[in-house]
């Protein structure tokens, strides 16, 4: 990408260092500069059109340019712009998302706490986590088990518990008590002759195993996504949470539901909690939660995690943990807004009409020889990718799919050398087609290059 000087691109270089980037390779080619969006697409400053595969960070579940959550944000900040929930105040907007969310939440909840980010959510619950522990008078229950290329963000807690090598390489992470069991990922990890059924037990043995080496009565919690999205959209092997669960309860360990990705209509059900017949003791979500029109995120508690809690608070006189922008009522307006068009337009209802087709077509990739698997679920799938010349690299035949797909108007992301999609849930079979029609292409034409 040709930078011209004084450029937005040249400009963005010059003062803004990137996520998820290479901060030299930034310096010489700079970014795409999108400008606008509409439904499912996108367009950049020069009026380029992109079908936005990912729904920007697998979070715009309405599309976007959705005026409805336009016109709650200006209404809100008109009122109130900004309050807090510190020192016993609080504002309507987080009460009734508060509500809301219990209402709406799989299993029964106690609590709400709002945090920013998904990554805030998951770092808060590893703390909170701590705090019962020690309100129980187990001090030493304080290991967190997460699985190996699980995401669960990148604040220091929680990036320890990101089971991705390049969140930890020259961040000094994981903190310590943070610890990774196998990834339950059936084509690459399973042994010669297993089943998958026989997987799925040999992973909840590994977590067993791992439990009983370090101590059951150190470990605190587990934390784990139903469906793992950023480390490759790993799809569990039928059987694999029926086993895991059990362990979990055999040894009274908290469990904790990353629904940052799955949550609000994505597995074809609300959450994916739901998806799975999962039962955890706490949930974190965010993304689409506001379709990330805001940043807003939650973490949900249940009873019997909120009472030590609340009692230690109040032998110590204060829970002394907040945010700023903890249920900003701005971001909690949009939300709720955001959560009435999911349930008035029965988003989950079209995840669950279109997923077939979303299924057919992704699988169809497979046609391609680069393709060595696909998977998914709902509407998030991925296709892994494979060629011999450029296996020693992780990542480089993902990298020239992905530049491919963008040059054709497709913005997907690649994993390595998984690509993935996961379009706004509004998503229609037309549109589902157009965005595997350039998908296909795109992988032909690198298929041929190679």
């Amino acid at each position: 990408m040709a930078q011209l000087p004084n450029s937005l691109e040249a400009r963005d270089s010059a003062a803004q260092l990137h996520s998820y980037a290479d901060a030299r390779r930034q310096e010489e080619t700079g970014a795409l500069v999108i400008d606008r969006g509409e439904g499912i697409y996108v367009s950049d400053i020069h009026g380029k059109r992109y079908i936005e595969g990912m729904a920007g960070l697998w979070s715009v579940a309405v599309g976007f340019g959705e005026k409805r959550l336009v016109d709650a944000a200006a209404r809100q900040m008109e009122k109130l712009p900004y309050y807090h929930t510190f020192t016993y105040k609080t504002h309507g907007p987080s009460i009734e998302l508060a509500e809301k969310l219990i209402e709406m939440a799989p299993v029964p909840m106690s609590k709400v706490y709002f945090t920013n980010s998904g990554s805030e959510a998951n770092d808060t619950a590893i703390k909170l986590i701590w705090y019962r522990s020690n309100a129980l008078g187990q001090p030493q229950r304080k290991k967190i088990i997460s699985r190996v290329r699980g995401y669960h963000g990148v604040t220091l807690a929680s990036a320890s518990l990101t089971g991705l090598p390049n969140n930890h390489r020259s961040f000094d992470l994981p903190i310590p008590q943070i610890l990774h069991t196998t990834c339950p990922h059936y084509r690459s990890m399973k042994k010669e002759g297993e089943s998958e059924a026989d997987f799925a037990k040999r992973c909840a043995q590994d977590l067993e195993d791992m439990i009983l080496a370090e101590g059951p009565d150190t470990i605190a919690a587990f934390f784990a996504e139903p469906v793992m999205g950023a480390g490759g959209v790993i799809v569990p092997p039928d059987g694999y949470w029926q086993a895991v669960q059990p362990v979990l309860k055999k040894y009274g360990i908290l469990f904790v539901a990353d629904e940052v990705i799955c949550g609000f209509g994505r597995t074809g059900n609300m959450f994916g909690t739901q998806t799975y017949d999962l039962q955890p003791d706490m949930m974190t979500l965010s993304k689409a939660l506001s379709s990330s029109y805001q940043p807003i995120s939650a973490l949900l508690i249940n009873d019997d995690v909120y009472q030590p809690i609340a009692d230690e608070s109040h032998r110590i006189g204060v829970l002394g943990h907040g945010y700023t922008g903890s249920g900003h009522p701005v971001a909690a307006a949009v939300a709720l807004e955001n959560l009435k068009i999911i349930e008035e337009r029965d988003l989950v209802g079209n995840v669950k009409a279109v997923a077939p087709l979303f299924r057919k077509r992704l699988d169809g990739l497979a046609e391609n020889s680069l393709v060595v698997e696909t998977r998914g679920i709902g509407l998030i799938g991925a296709a892994e990718l494979f060629h011999e010349a450029l296996a020693p690299t992780p990542g480089a035949l993902g990298a020239t799919a992905n530049a491919s797909f963008q040059e054709n108007g497709l913005i997907s992301r690649n994993m390595l050398d998984a690509m993935a999609f996961c379009p706004p849930l509004i998503i229609t079979e037309a549109e589902i087609n157009e965005m595997f029609d350039i998908a296909q292409a795109s992988l032909d034409a690198v298929a041929r290059s190679l």
